[in-house]
């Protein structure tokens, strides 16, 4: 058994419920499995077998999820490339990962162009004028001879770490690490068939990808899928398509807070919203808990499928700011630097264990040994616990500023600037300091029209944490580097200011 059973199975007991909405049309289930099979069959026919790689170059389309279904049913890989990347990062991961095929979508065709430049061996195929139609030619196949040799062992999805603190690398999933995420979904949003996930976030992203929209499908829910993000289609899509879940992330809410429909934005359907991929200030959750919709969070990271720990909708007023509790299925433990577990209310680096896990990183047994040290997955992140046993995230260790030998979250002076309205974007970086060891500097963008100088920032800090955490520099800049999905790139922006 494969983890695309799952398809079949909504395909013969629900076959006209609506599996996907996708730009104006609908896809029942099933049509969602006659799709799947007649992919698996084109790959098949072009010599793809068990852990071939097939890479998937194009925005969010609902063909990257048959793809990834198709997959899993021969047993092959799929790995999606990040269409925000350069042409450089992108040669690095095909290199890297080796793939049969490159499906692309038209609108990427210069890219692949430059691509096959680089990589004379590169095969690719373009969605629209190649793949699609080698597709429907499977038509008339026998499809109860539709190649079934994947298994939930099997290696099924390799996503490339947004490579914040280094290298990207190519994290291995299993098909049963996505299937035991689904179930830690199902748990994390009270998931069923009634529910209805709207999904804007990029596919080629974990979160994106397996937080809701998988585990929609797994449970026979209906998805409407979004290209892309755009803030005033996705509030007019909660309104007139009434979805009860939606995922988001700290730009995407920024973007959705300063639309002009959103004051008056019927959001009466959603249940719940998810948000997750780095810490979020309570400014960016209270607002959905005032309009009566909780606001949870999801803890994890690309290595984790990502769903490790999560705040359900009963605890996200109670808790607000909380990444909630171990997921269903994980174990955490939080750890001192000597490897044993601090105590309820002290920081320590957050190891994760369970079948969500990855197998390894491809290609790279040093650094996946590195990473899964008997059998825990060791995030590089700081949490605390409260008295509940509720976790707390506070930062990344690699972030942490030691300043005159105090430990110093950057999490922590962020949340105060996130609470400033005149300030559009923030990162708080370490830099070295002859006196102190390390610094704390505050990086702003001023809102268009503020006036806010240093004077006022420091004041922001007044009463609210200790002198010692104050930012000894703020350095106001016109924009800060991001990764794919709006969060900061903490080392870019170090480089930044060591450049001026």
């Amino acid at each position: 058994m494969d983890f695309s059973r799952f398809v079949a199975v909504w395909a013969e007991q629900r076959p006209d419920a609506a599996a996907i909405h996708f730009e104006g049309a609908d896809i029942n289930y099933a049509q969602l499995e006659q799709q799947v099979q007649r992919s698996a069959i084109a790959l098949h026919r072009a010599g793809i077998r068990r852990a071939d790689r097939i890479a998937f170059l194009g925005m969010n389309d609902p063909q990257m999820l048959v793809l990834l279904l198709a997959c899993a049913r021969i047993g092959a890989m799929l790995a999606p490339l990040n269409f925000r990347l350069a042409l450089a990062e992108h040669a690095s991961q095909l290199r890297d990962c080796a793939p049969r095929l490159l499906i692309y979508a038209e609108e990427f065709a210069d890219r692949v162009a430059e691509l096959r430049e680089e990589l004379p061996e590169l095969t690719g195929a373009s969605l629209a004028r190649e793949w699609l139609p080698a597709c429907a030619a499977c038509r008339g196949a026998d499809l109860r001879n539709v190649p079934h040799d994947g298994s939930l062992d099997d290696d099924l999805l390799l996503v490339y770490t947004s490579g914040t603190t280094g290298e990207p690398k190519g994290a291995v999933l299993t098909q049963s690490a996505l299937q035991w995420n689904c179930i830690n979904s199902i748990h994390a949003h009270d998931l069923n068939r009634d529910d209805h996930v709207l999904m804007a976030l990029p596919l080629f992203h974990v979160g994106g990808l397996n937080i809701m929209l998988l585990p929609a499908l797994y449970v026979g829910a209906q998805v409407t899928l979004h290209r892309r993000f755009d803030a005033g289609l996705m509030l007019a899509d909660i309104a007139a398509r009434r979805p009860t879940l939606t995922l988001l992330v700290p730009a995407t809410i920024a973007a959705l807070f300063g639309h002009p429909d959103w004051a008056q934005a019927d959001l009466s359907s959603l249940r719940m919203i998810n948000t997750g991929s780095s810490v979020l200030p309570v400014s960016m959750l209270a607002p959905w808990i005032a309009r009566g919709i909780p606001a949870g969070q999801v803890y994890g990271a690309t290595e984790t499928c990502p769903i490790a720990i999560y705040l359900r909708a009963e605890d996200a007023a109670r808790k607000l700011g909380s990444a909630g509790l171990a997921a269903m299925h994980c174990e955490i433990r939080l750890t001192g630097p000597d490897g044993a577990e601090v105590p309820r209310g002290e920081v320590g680096e957050i190891r994760v264990r369970g079948p969500n896990l990855m197998r390894c990183y491809f290609g790279q047994p040093e650094a996946s040994a590195a990473a899964l040290q008997d059998g825990w997955y060791h995030t590089g992140d700081l949490a605390r616990q409260d008295d509940e046993g509720y976790y707390w995230v506070v930062g990344r260790s690699k972030d942490m500023i030691i300043s005159g030998g105090e430990n110093i979250y950057p999490a922590e002076l962020e949340s105060v600037l996130a609470d400033c309205a005149e300030i559009a974007e923030f990162s708080v970086v370490g830099l070295p300091d002859e006196r102190w060891g390390e610094v704390p500097v505050a990086v702003i963008v001023r809102k268009p029209g503020a006036t806010l100088d240093t004077g006022a920032v420091m004041a922001l800090f007044e009463g609210r944490l200790a002198r010692f955490k104050f930012p000894k520099r703020v350095v106001f800049t016109d924009t800060l580097p991001k990764t794919a999905l709006g969060k900061v790139r903490r080392d870019a922006v170090v480089r930044m200011l060591a450049a001026n």
